[in-house]
């Protein structure tokens, strides 16, 4: 069991016809937990029903509430989810919520010292308290793990730049890596270049890249690591990333082999994508029967 700590934005998916309780950094704890880690999230509500709700649902999935502030001047988070055909999800997000001014707290050092990995996304950057409360973190967190969600206009190179150079290890799905490396002036249509030119450019030695239904790659040790996808009906992607980005995590820090470790988190993402929302229950034997088609 390791002592993990999740940063950011929790809030509720608005689809339309149903809402659910989201947030990446939160759909990542919730999957380290159901994998049997002891999980703590830090994040900001509002002191409003719907955060109460999102408190309530958090402790009894088992993850620490001790560093869930609660606002009393910002409503808690809400985004708006539009699905197309294909179950992609494109994203609308309120601003300012009570995630964006997240409290730089004796409890919150505490807890990212002890910690085995500090996970942390670039969304909860756009607002200058919560970043800045970030960047103190980042000081004192021993091995810190970088999940990019770019989601316009809620970002900068400047920011991003920096944020990779404090990572350890950096997730990207294909898009996001091409739209920064290009930023930073290298354009190729090679993944494996460009995670390279990343990996050099931002000295971080871990590197993983989700292609969607084409599976993954993974940069570990100085070697590429492949998976191809799993195939599935998808149902929506909400949230399917994140578990991914758990379950890999999970397996590199408790020393599984790199490719084991691939396997094992593009089937869970897969899964996630073939139900409904972020956080569906997951059976290992389901798993296992992805992994071994």
């Amino acid at each position: 069991m390791k002592n993990l700590v999740c940063f950011g934005e929790v809030l509720w998916d608005v689809f339309p016809t149903h809402k659910k309780i989201g947030g990446a950094p939160l759909n990542v704890a919730l999957r380290l937990q159901s994998l049997g880690n002891n999980v703590s999230i830090i994040t900001r509500i509002g002191d409003d029903s719907e955060g109460m709700e999102i408190k309530e649902f958090v402790k009894n999935r088992g993850v620490s509430i001790e560093n869930i502030q609660i606002d009393t001047t910002l409503k808690t988070g809400e985004v708006a989810v539009v699905l197309n055909e294909k179950g992609s999800a494109s994203y609308t997000i309120n601003f300012p919520r009570a995630w964006d001014n997240i409290q730089l707290t004796k409890k919150a050092k505490e807890i990212t010292k002890k910690s085995d990995a500090f996970i942390f996304g670039s969304l909860i950057a756009r607002n200058d308290a919560s970043k800045n409360t970030l960047y103190q973190l980042l000081k004192i967190a021993k091995y810190k793990i970088f999940d990019i969600n770019l989601r316009a206009p809620h970002y900068t190179l400047e920011v991003l730049n920096y944020l990779m150079k404090e990572a350890d290890f950096i997730k990207f799905n294909d898009d996001e890596i091409f739209e920064i490396a290009e930023e930073l002036h290298f354009k190729t249509e090679s993944l494996e270049d460009t995670i390279k030119f990343i990996a050099t450019q931002t000295n971080t030695k871990s590197i993983c890249v989700t292609k969607g239904k084409h599976g993954a790659i993974l940069y570990y040790n100085n070697t590429y690591f492949y998976n191809n996808g799993y195939k599935i009906v998808v149902k929506d992607t909400v949230g399917a990333g994140d578990s991914f980005l758990a379950s890999l995590t999970d397996k590199l820090l408790r020393g599984s082999l790199p490719q084991e470790a691939l396997n094992f988190a593009c089937a869970v993402g897969a899964i996630v994508a073939s139900n409904e929302g972020a956080n569906p229950e997951i059976k290992k034997e389901a798993i296992d029967a992805y992994i071994n088609i």
